[in-house]
């Protein structure tokens, strides 16, 4: 009668020294790094800067992977049925979490469907307006907005993207009406915005840096709860008058839902070691970002409550994508 439990028992005992061997002798090859955007982007330039110090450290190669297409989709659901052997990681951005609000048809589940390994950076954005508009803070913004329901149209880099959701997160804890004009990328929404035919962006703040130095916009607020490191007299928009207020574009990298949690551990020790070095805090703080490298309990909160967040701010605003 005892038998079958015998057996269950080796079995279980098998299983494990399997498993075990199988973590002690990763990896035993090289690893891919999924980005699902194209090269020369925020999370391209994330991905690319943990592939060559996790390649360092491991000693094997990791390639950078660019799976373009979609707002992110196709290579998100790429690594998301992928072996769940730790060979194959994802290193995706903030829209990561919106996109299931933003678009019907998403094969995937960004919480249930993957593992988290660790965030990486925040890229914060900053509250900009043209020099042609009479505020000079955020509380005055808000005053000024209000004053004008549906006449202040703010610009941003496409619909769903990361400095639109800052404008309707904005829109949503102000009662404001400030209307959005998204452009084709970034560039065409700097353009208009420092021409005066727009006079309100949440951009991100490499890019707003140098025209807010040479005058050319006005800086009211950076969008994260912390100062940026590049500006430190500049508040933070919740600082600066509207409490509670924070948004940003951030990177992390993360496996297919099942991978060992060992296997998990390991990379997790390795990426956040990497992030948190003088080096990459300097190079990501020249690319507009702000290091970070978290522990997998600390990113899966961060995923869920950017998850729970913009769904809800999404459906308030009514944001769609085009």
């Amino acid at each position: 009668m005892k038998l079958p439990f015998a057996r269950a028992a080796l079995a279980a005992i098998l299983l494990c020294a399997v498993a075990t061997s199988s973590a002690q002798s990763y990896p035993a090859g090289p690893l891919r790094i999924v980005v699902p955007f194209p090269a020369g982007g925020g999370v391209d330039t994330a991905g690319r800067l943990l592939g060559q110090k996790l390649s360092e450290a491991i000693g094997k190669p990791v390639v950078i992977d660019n799976r373009a297409g979609a707002n992110g989709m196709i290579g998100s659901e790429m690594v998301a049925k992928s072996p769940k052997d730790g060979y194959t990681l994802l290193v995706n951005g903030a829209n990561f979490v919106t996109t299931p609000s933003l678009y019907k048809n998403v094969t995937y589940d960004p919480i249930k469907d993957f593992e988290p390994i660790s965030l990486l950076a925040h890229a914060p954005n900053i509250l900009v307006v043209h020099p042609s508009l009479p505020v000079k803070s955020v509380r005055e913004l808000i005053a000024f907005a209000k004053a004008r329901p549906g006449q202040l149209n703010y610009a941003s880099s496409a619909s769903g993207s990361t400095p639109h959701l800052a404008a309707e997160l904005f829109n949503t804890l102000t009662g404001t009406r400030m209307v959005h004009v998204p452009y084709r990328g970034t560039g065409p929404a700097i353009t208009a915005i420092i021409s005066g035919e727009i006079t309100v962006m949440f951009m991100p703040a490499l890019a707003a840096i140098p025209y807010i130095e040479n005058g050319r916009l006005r800086a009211l607020g950076v969008t994260t709860t912390e100062r940026l490191p590049a500006m430190p007299a500049l508040p933070t928009v919740a600082e600066a008058g509207l409490k509670g207020y924070q948004s940003s574009q951030w990177y992390g990298v993360l496996a297919p839902a099942g991978t060992p949690a060992d296997i998990l551990d390991f990379l997790n020790g390795h990426a956040a070691k990497i992030m948190q070095s003088a080096e990459m805090k300097e190079r990501m703080k020249n690319s507009g970002s702000v290091a970070v490298g978290s522990t997998r309990d600390a990113f899966a909160r961060h995923l869920q409550s950017e998850f729970t967040k913009w769904a809800k701010i999404i459906k308030a605003s009514g944001a769609t994508v085009n």
